[in-house]
């Protein structure tokens, strides 16, 4: 005797395949009664739903929703696609002129040798040619604490050679954070 044959179920965690729902509410599908009406050859008022969708058609153009949570929602008049693309084009900007905010550190002793302090410079001009920031700290250990001008004179010097190959700018000068004795160096002018 042969068992019936089941039908293959979906996974509940697929998704759907299909159309997507808009990212914004258009034309009849506004539910508000009233909205306010902005756009490019429009004065701006407020009129009931139907008014704007008749204003929109005229101009054959789609009312877009583009601030919901006001009261009343303000719609746009404007071609929807043409819209879509602007925006994507704005997002695009804002992303390319980001501001990077990586700070990476690099840590000296009081007592750090010339040669560990060459070894340094060059992950921190690395660090500051890929746009990040850097923050040098000389950490004081037990009574090494006493030895504060020394830490300074560290940073100072570890600064200034940055300085000079215009790879960088002081952002702050040394100060004493605890145990720390912390300086900031940001990307200089790029040749």
């Amino acid at each position: 005797m042969a068992l019936p044959k089941k039908k293959p179920t979906k996974p509940a965690n697929r998704p759907r395949r299909g159309r997507r729902e808009p990212l914004h509410k258009i034309n009849q599908f506004i539910a508000a009664p009233m909205v306010r009406v902005v756009g490019d050859n429009v004065q701006a008022q407020v009129l009931s739903i139907q008014d704007a969708l008749i204003l929109a058609k005229e101009l054959e153009l789609d009312l877009v929703e583009i601030s919901p949570n006001i009261d009343p929602p303000v719609c746009k008049i404007v071609d929807y696609n043409k819209f879509l693309y602007e925006q994507k084009k704005k997002m695009k900007e804002q992303k390319a002129t980001a501001i990077n905010n990586d700070i990476k550190e690099i840590r000296f002793g009081p007592n750090t040798d010339e040669h560990d302090v060459d070894f340094k410079l060059k992950h921190a001009t690395k660090f500051l040619g890929e746009g990040a920031k850097v923050r040098a700290y000389v950490f004081f250990k037990g009574r090494t604490i006493v030895f504060k001008e020394r830490g300074e004179e560290l940073l100072m010097r570890f600064a200034n050679k940055l300085i000079e190959d215009g790879v960088a700018k002081l952002e702050s000068p040394p100060k004493q954070e605890g145990k720390k004795m912390i300086i900031l160096l940001v990307p200089g002018k790029k040749k």
